[in-house]
């Protein structure tokens, strides 16, 4: 299976608690995120979210619909969301936020091995164009998340953390 870490940073000038609930209510992510296709409540988890399912259907620029599914974790309300990630692609992702002054800082490290044996197949000539794909999905998300809050989006990157320094 061909694994990738990536980091995204996202850092708007807006409420931490409106960007910690728009990125909690991920069931509403399809109203203003075009990538997110579809996200379904299969299990509902205890009274504070955990051991949650929700099954996402994500599409970038690429012509294919990633499927997984995510149990919550951990979940520190304002802080941190956690979750495994199983489908399409398996592991872990963690939703980190801070702030900085007047600017939220939302922190979003995936950790996924690919279980689609076509993405396996074209990994080690196709990884840079897989992880594009995400870039661009997550650059995305970060105008969208800022025009939803009607806030400016200050900066937003993405970090391969397997790259070679």
């Amino acid at each position: 299976m061909a694994e990738y870490y990536l980091l995204t940073i996202w850092r708007i000038e807006a409420p931490l608690e409106e960007v910690y609930a728009a990125i909690e209510n991920s069931l509403r992510w399809p109203e203003w995120w075009p990538s997110v296709r579809q996200v379904e409540q299969t299990a509902d988890g205890d009274e504070h979210g955990i051991n949650s399912v929700r099954r996402y259907f994500w599409r970038g620029q690429l012509p294919y619909v990633v499927k997984l599914d995510v149990c919550a974790t951990s979940i520190n309300k304002g802080v941190a969301i956690e979750g495994t990630a199983q489908g399409d692609l398996n592991g872990v992702g963690h939703w980190y936020f801070s702030r900085q002054d007047t600017v939220s800082i939302v922190h979003f490290e995936w950790h996924v091995h690919s279980t689609r044996w076509w993405m396996n197949l074209l990994a080690p000539v196709a990884r840079t164009v897989f992880i594009r794909n995400h870039e661009q999905i997550m650059a995305q998300g970060g105008k969208a998340l800022a025009r939803l809050l009607n806030a400016p989006l200050v900066s937003q990157e993405t970090i391969d953390l397997m790259a070679n320094p």
